[in-house]
C-alpha cells in the first residue's frame, strides 16, 4: 500500500468532507426537494446530491485511477486497487424531518479493506478521522473506546438494512437487545453510532444485514480506536461483505454481547449466523 496516497486522501477528503458538510448545515431544516428512493421508505434529498456534487469531482481529479462509488451516483471509474465509498448525507431521513443526527461519510478502500475513514458531523463541527495503524481522533483528540462498567447498564447502537424492516429473527432480536440493556438506541445514521462506540460515549453495536458506504469508514474508526468488530459467529470482520452481521465492542465485552446476541436469535439459527 502507498502511504503518501493514504495521507493525500485524507488532506483531501477533510476538505471536501467539511464543504460537503457546510452546504448540508446550511439548507437544514429549509427542505425544497424530498423523493422517495426505494420501496423501503428511504428518500433522497438534494442535500445528497449537492453534497456528491462537492465531493465527487475533487476525487476524481486528484485519484483519476481510483474508483468510485457514492451512495447516489453509483460507481464510478474502473477497476482499481483503491476505492472510495461515499455517503454523503448518512442520516438523510432525520434531516428531511428536522432531526439533527447526520453525518458525511469518506472511506478510502485498499483492496478491500478501509485504509482511512472521514466522517464529519456539521451540526456538533466535530471531525472524525482513523487510518489504518495511525489510530482514530475526534477534532485531533485522540479516540478509545471503553469498557462496559456493567452490560445491564450498557448502551447499545442498533443498525439494520433498510430491506431488513420487520423482519422476524431482527424483531426477536431486536426486543432482545431492549430488555438486555439500559439502552438500545436506533439513530438512522450508522456513521455517527460508529463514532460514538470509538469515542467512549456507547458501548457497543449490534448491526444486523447493513451494508452500505457508510459502513467501513466507522468499522475502521472503532477499530484503530482499540475496538473489536467480529461476526455473530465470533469471527473478525475483515474484507467486504454483502450481507453482514456484526458486534462490535471493547475487547473486554465481546464474548458478553456476542453470548447477549446469540440468546437473541432463533434458538435452531438463521441466516444471520451463517
Amino acid at each position: 500500500m502507498d502511504y503518501d496516497t493514504v495521507k493525500r486522501a485524507r488532506a483531501l477528503a477533510e476538505e471536501v468532507i467539511r464543504q460537503a458538510g457546510a452546504a448540508a448545515l446550511e439548507r437544514f431544516d429549509k427542505i425544497a426537494e424530498l423523493t422517495d428512493k426505494d420501496d423501503y421508505g428511504d428518500v433522497v434529498t438534494e442535500v445528497d446530491h449537492l453534497a456528491e456534487g462537492i465531493i465527487l469531482p475533487r476525487i476524481q481529479a486528484e485519484f483519476p485511477s481510483h474508483a468510485i462509488h457514492s451512495e447516489e451516483a453509483g460507481n464510478l471509474g474502473g477497476e482499481s486497487d483503491w476505492l472510495w465509498l461515499i455517503d454523503p448525507l448518512d442520516g438523510t431521513n432525520n434531516f428531511a424531518i428536522g432531526l439533527p443526527v447526520f453525518t458525511t461519510s469518506i472511506t478510502l478502500m485498499y483492496r478491500r479493506e478501509p485504509v482511512l475513514g472521514v466522517i464529519y458531523e456539521p451540526l456538533t463541527d466535530r471531525m472524525f478521522v482513523s487510518a489504518a495503524g495511525e489510530g482514530a481522533a475526534c477534532n485531533g483528540l485522540p479516540m478509545r473506546t471503553r469498557p462496559a462498567a456493567s452490560l445491564a447498564k450498557a448502551n447499545i447502537g442498533w443498525i439494520q438494512g433498510h430491506a431488513v424492516r420487520n423482519d422476524p429473527h431482527a424483531v426477536r432480536l431486536r426486543h432482545h437487545l431492549d430488555v438486555s440493556f439500559k439502552r438500545m438506541m436506533r439513530l438512522w445514521a450508522p456513521s455517527l453510532q460508529w463514532c460514538m462506540l470509538a469515542k467512549g460515549d456507547i458501548d457497543g453495536i449490534v448491526l444486523y444485514n447493513s451494508e452500505g458506504d457508510d459502513l467501513y469508514s466507522g468499522i475502521l474508526m472503532v477499530k484503530e480506536a482499540g475496538g473489536i468488530v467480529v461476526d455473530f459467529e465470533g469471527r473478525p470482520f475483515t474484507g467486504m461483505r454483502a450481507e453482514p452481521y456484526l458486534i462490535a465492542c471493547h475487547p473486554d465485552d465481546a464474548d458478553a454481547l456476542l453470548q447477549t446476541v446469540r440468546a437473541g436469535l432463533p434458538p435452531s439459527g438463521s441466516e444471520a449466523s451463517a
